[in-house]
């Protein structure tokens, strides 16, 4: 046997340890995604950690949640949130490089992390299976699960489970039909497009804001997602506007 083919072996026995070992590596870190396909997570991970807070803090807070399909969420926070929080939604594959690239340029000039530029995808795998700490290793497993949910599921299905999911206020609330019936007393269906503004205005940091309370933040920013779902033609303006 030459030198050069023993080489070969080796490179070749090289090369099949570090694939296996990715494999597994990525076996350990990603979940079973495509159960998601069909069934609604019971309580998320998001909602776990925030338990564990409370508990920690001695807060007797509950999860405040309820599950509704896509057909029963109003249109416009659909369309509110895309517009708040991942205006290529239907076009990405989980990642919104521009935004990425903007949000680096920003956070450089600054000198600080000051914006970021997470996909409602990415937003999701955060919610549904990890935690908000910002570690190496958990962004490198949102990057995986985020890929993964854009190949096993549909847009449509990701938007249903993202705002079903996402915590929407302090002390519990998680999903828009407790967000809606909690903020403006009716379920989600029945919002209509400044509610909708207002809430999808607080998603950045909803344990500090509030739609009923709102701060200069919140009311410019439900007013740039009002008129951007005006200009749209998505509603008509209010002639009170």
């Amino acid at each position: 046997m030459t030198n050069l083919w023993r080489f070969e072996v080796k490179y070749i026995k090289f090369t099949a340890f570090v694939l296996s070992g990715l494999m597994l590596f990525y076996l350990i870190l990603i979940p079973d995604i495509s159960v998601l396909k069909d069934e609604n997570p019971d309580k998320t991970s998001f909602m776990i950690y925030r338990e564990n807070e409370w508990k920690h803090d001695n807060k007797n807070y509950k999860i405040k949640h309820k599950w509704v399909p896509y057909s029963r969420i109003s249109s416009y926070i659909k369309k509110a949130v895309i517009v708040a929080e991942d205006d290529k939604f239907w076009s990405h594959d989980g990642f919104d490089f521009d935004a990425i690239k903007d949000a680096m340029e920003a956070n450089y000039k600054a000198k600080k992390f000051k914006a970021g530029a997470s996909t409602i995808t990415q937003q999701l795998a955060k919610n549904i299976y990890l935690s908000p700490s910002k570690n190496p290793l958990r962004k490198m497993k949102e990057a995986l699960i985020t890929w993964r949910m854009e190949k096993v599921l549909s847009k449509r299905r990701i938007l249903e489970l993202y705002l079903n999911s996402v915590e929407w206020g302090d002390k519990g609330i998680f999903g828009i039909e407790a967000a809606s019936r909690y903020y403006f007393g009716k379920p989600a269906s029945a919002l209509n497009p400044e509610e909708s503004s207002k809430l999808a205005a607080i998603l950045p940091n909803p344990r500090k804001y509030n739609p009923l309370k709102p701060s200069r933040y919140v009311l410019r920013k439900s007013d740039l997602i009002y008129r951007r779902m005006v200009r749209r033609g998505i509603v008509v303006a209010a002639n009170n506007r």
